[in-house]
């Protein structure tokens, strides 16, 4: 699993935001675009990537996009 991987796949989910503006480091919150809807689709995107089922308080209790990374690559 690799984090640069996971970061292209986590700003495919948004239509509207331009993909190179979306980095390990980037807090997906202060996105214009983020919403509850965005969440459900990077949780059904870990799960059908990686098969992992992340749940609502893994994305509540992240910051960064490299926070969903870290939870989803400790329970591989």
């Amino acid at each position: 699993m690799e984090l640069n991987n996971f970061v292209q796949l986590f700003a495919e989910q948004f239509e509207e935001t331009n993909s190179e503006l979306i980095t390990a480091t980037t807090n997906f919150r202060d996105l214009d675009e983020w919403s509850s809807l965005i969440a459900l689709s990077i949780i059904a995107m870990v799960d059908e990537n990686y098969d992992i089922v992340l749940k609502g308080d893994d994305i509540k209790n992240a910051n960064t996009v490299q926070d969903i990374f870290e939870t989803v690559k400790s329970r591989l």
